[in-house]
């Protein structure tokens, strides 16, 4: 029996269908997903959404109908979570974070450690850097026990692609575990990475000190800001690209992160301001997580059990999607939101959860 998934509910784009992919693999539900990205202009599956739907594949045994570019109906049915080395190719520049989010959740409900090499974009619009995965999520996540780390081994930007990430997975014994942080404490310190490739040095230099300037003067607080460039004749990037990421450390042990990409005919300065001024808003609500995480948390909220309670700084539209589509896996598990959509506010999910035990 397969579960049903209308791709337009919520946010209709491809957040439904990586989720859903996801809660598949972990709980080996067969699902039929139908309307695939339907409120997006170019509706249906885009070769990032097909890599995810692809690799699930091979990391489940699924047996899959619809998988194609543009498809906007998929049946995806899992047999078995396997543990492996898997190497995937997107082939263009689409999100390898993106992919990375659709997996991670099967590979975590293995026996074994996992290796993953994916090819396509690392730093490219409407999806998280890979900088905010390794810096931000991973770190964020790895409060509920996940245990995973992301290499860079080259940037890709659009439109060329040809980014490498390594992802390495450690199995959960046997559950995750919940999580109750709403507010942030002290800020205790701002990091990042400031980066150009195929772009003078000063262009990576010149985003740092825009972003660094702005922090300074409104936390009084100094960021250290890593420069990532390569030298003439030894870059190994297809095409040019620029970006930052910014994330600060708090006294909760969580970190809230800010970012920006650069694109032809802006400024450096401008990657480095707009960085900041995420960050800065999202840390003067006072919350734990900043508004990206607000719907990346979820699935692992749903997942951990017990009772698990986050401040967000702000409950987007993506985080209430999210929580629709993780009941529909997960109806037992209740969840249930404090505040309003596009204002801070604190998440709450309790239930049963998973456990790695109950199937493999």
């Amino acid at each position: 029996m397969y579960v049903d998934i209308d791709g337009s509910m919520g946010e209709g784009g491809g957040q439904i269908l990586r989720y859903s992919l996801g809660f598949s693999a972990v709980l080996l539900k067969p699902i039929h997903i139908y309307n695939i990205r339907a409120k997006r202009s170019n509706p249906g599956l885009r070769p990032q959404h097909l890599t995810a739907v692809k690799a699930l594949q091979e990391i489940t045994d699924a047996e899959v109908r619809g998988a194609r570019v543009g498809s906007m109906e998929l049946y995806f049915k899992p047999r078995r979570r396997k543990p492996g080395n898997y190497r995937f190719n997107i082939g263009t520049a689409g999100s390898i974070s993106l992919v990375i989010q659709a997996i991670l959740p099967a590979l975590l409900f293995t026996e074994y450690r996992s290796h993953v090499t994916i090819t396509g974009g690392t730093d490219v619009s409407w999806s998280p850097p890979i900088d905010y995965m390794r810096l931000v999520f991973l770190h964020n996540t790895s409060l509920f026990g996940v245990g995973a780390e992301i290499r860079v081994r080259r940037r890709g930007h659009y439109p060329r692609g040809g980014g490498l990430v390594e992802l390495y997975v450690e199995p959960v014994r046997d559950r995750l575990r919940p999580v109750n942080i709403v507010e942030r404490g002290g800020i205790k310190a701002v990091k990042g990475i400031s980066h150009a490739v195929r772009l003078p040095r000063h262009v990576a230099e010149r985003q740092a000190s825009a972003a660094r300037e702005l922090i300074m003067g409104k936390l009084g607080l100094e960021p250290e800001i890593e420069i990532e460039t390569y030298p003439p004749g030894r870059d190994p990037h297809l095409g040019p690209g620029s970006g930052i990421v910014l994330y600060a450390e708090t006294e909760s042990g969580t970190r809230l992160g800010g970012d920006s990409i650069g694109a032809r005919g802006k400024r450096a300065e401008r990657v480095g301001v707009e960085a900041a001024s995420k960050l800065l808003e999202d840390l003067s609500t006072g919350m734990a997580f900043d508004r990206h995480m607000a719907d990346m948390l979820i699935p692992y909220m749903f997942l951990a059990g017990g009772v698990s309670r986050v401040g967000v700084a702000r409950i987007t539209l993506h985080a209430l999607t999210a929580i629709e589509v993780s009941r529909i896996f997960l109806p037992d598990v209740e969840a249930r939101i404090e505040g309003v959509r596009d204002k801070p506010g604190v998440i709450m999910v309790s239930g049963i959860g998973f456990s790695s035990r109950t199937t493999r």
